[in-house]
């Protein structure tokens, strides 16, 4: 049995144990969307939300739940992240919020969870805020972008 698994010797969940890995670099990208009415978009883009800045409020909210992750993924390992950017585009071709997210660390496990909770969070805010306008938004796409750092390598999927 790999020492890097989820389950004891008896199957039972625990936390995997990274006390032997090296400390390395990481960094992790995830990308997700928000998919809305064009009128939607607009309102967003000329900050015409009643609840204020829709892409300054989700940004934040992506960056703070980045530094929550251990708290919400069951088994997550609590990271000291170095940094975390949050970004939010408008992409009116498409009528949709793209956005990206970077975490960066130096430890022993990876921030790819990190990463992916910020888009989520962001995107669940993106809704939260646009929801009493479009209630068909839809939240998509949400994958890992790109991973350095680490024993398993550099991963690239755009």
């Amino acid at each position: 049995m790999s020492s890097l698994t989820h389950f004891d010797a008896e199957g039972r969940a625990v936390m995997v144990d990274v006390s032997a890995k090296d400390e390395t670099d990481r960094i992790a990208t995830a990308r997700g969307q928000v998919r809305m009415e064009p009128a939607t978009l607009t309102r967003i883009m000329d900050r015409a939300v009643e609840k204020g800045d829709v892409l300054a409020i989700a940004r934040l909210a992506g960056i703070m739940a980045s530094k929550r992750t251990a708290e919400l993924i069951p088994l997550c390992h609590p990271i000291p992240l170095n940094s975390v950017t949050v970004d939010l585009v408008c992409r009116p071709e498409d009528s949709l919020v793209e956005i990206t997210a970077t975490c960066r660390t130096k430890g022993r496990t990876g921030v790819e969870m990190e990463a992916l909770t910020a888009v989520s969070v962001a995107a669940l805010t993106v809704y939260d805020m646009c929801k009493a306008v479009d209630r068909g938004m839809t939240i998509g796409d949400i994958r890992l972008t790109h991973k350095s750092g680490g024993k398993s390598g550099p991963y690239e999927n755009r």
